[in-house]
């Protein structure tokens, strides 16, 4: 009888191009009642979001201690129901940097996702913050590298962002729309932070589309910037769409509890999309992934890869699937 095919992650990808599996949606949260409102919100919909609980903006000034021990607390209390829950912590020069980071990883190191590290201003600063973190993962015998994360939101940090993403510790890096183009001290208008006018802005269409183009470059994440505008919900899916399908963004953030659907939505494949990508992936394990054609088209590792992607995303982005995809690809997928 012949083999099973190894599954695709084992089949079309080396270990090192296997990219973080990351929720297409990072939902920030700083206000208590908001953090036990967007916890609750996740419970319910499974793990197609992630929440970032703000120890930054967040934390009332004077109260920083205060915040971040609250924030601890929920991460490894029962609200934490997927284990997708991170924190933004200070940036590394604020006084609170190192109580932050001390504070979560005494309390909550096992169970954070992810911690989420500001306004760099160059890798040297970016290996400092991971240094920081590491070694309170060792004063506090914790058995498990945290991943982090990083704002690109600095002239430095966007300098010297393809040498930020390649640290191996790096998960993903995030655009930040706001501090970018305040640092810009007016030269790019207003408009530069709406929902559209950050795509047409050639400075900030530039910072996107490096930060987008480091990240692949590495096998990292990029994750696009907010979209302020909460309440226009028009403007946040075209934000979205052309975030995913322009710029190569694979994850989005999110303001407010109404943002989180639109955002998996536009991030998601089409339902076409999935279906040739099920199609073509199933024609090819069933050959041990040797060469098909489908539709009068040859396909092979190459092309498997791409739809490979395509079904991962659909997955992680919760659409259904046919049970034998789910059985061959998902409920025994090596990590």
């Amino acid at each position: 009888m012949k083999a099973a095919a190894p599954h695709p992650r084992i089949a079309l990808f080396e270990s090192s191009e296997r990219a973080p599996d990351l929720p297409v949606c990072d939902h920030y949260a700083g206000v208590p009642e908001r953090m036990t409102k967007s916890l609750q919100m996740q419970a319910e919909l499974g793990p197609v979001f992630d929440v970032t609980l703000d120890c930054e903006d967040g934390a009332p000034v004077g109260g920083e201690a205060e915040h971040v021990a609250m924030v601890a607390e929920l991460v490894v209390s029962g609200h934490n129901a997927h284990g997708r829950v991170g924190a933004r912590v200070h940036p590394v020069d604020h006084p609170a940097f190192t109580h932050d980071v001390d504070t979560l990883v005494r309390t909550a190191g096992q169970r954070l996702a992810y911690l989420m590290v500001p306004k760099v201003t160059d890798r040297k600063q970016t290996e400092q913050a991971i240094a920081a973190i590491d070694d309170a993962a060792r004063r506090h015998g914790l058995d498990r590298a945290i991943p982090v994360h990083t704002l690109i939101e600095t002239h430095g940090g966007l300098r010297e962002v393809f040498d930020i993403a390649a640290l191996p510790r790096i998960e993903s890096l995030s655009f930040g729309l706001m501090d970018f183009v305040s640092a810009h001290r007016g030269a790019i208008p207003q408009a530069g932070m709406s929902a559209r006018g950050q795509f047409d802005h050639p400075l900030v269409l530039r910072a996107k589309l490096e930060i987008s183009a480091a990240c692949h470059a590495a096998g990292k994440t990029p994750s696009h910037c907010v979209v302020t505008e909460f309440r226009k919900a028009s403007l946040l899916q075209e934000a979205a769409t052309k975030a995913c399908r322009q710029l190569g963004y694979l994850r989005m953030w999110s303001i407010h509890p109404n943002q989180i659907r639109p955002i998996i939505e536009a991030f998601a494949p089409t339902a076409a999309e999935t279906d040739l990508a099920i199609e073509i992936l199933m024609a090819a394990w069933n050959a041990h992934w040797a060469p098909i054609s489908h539709r009068d088209t040859l396909h092979d590792r190459a092309s498997f890869r791409y739809f490979w992607h395509v079904l991962e995303r659909a997955h992680r982005t919760g659409q259904p699937l046919p049970v034998e995809v789910r059985e061959a690809f998902f409920e025994h997928a090596p990590a």
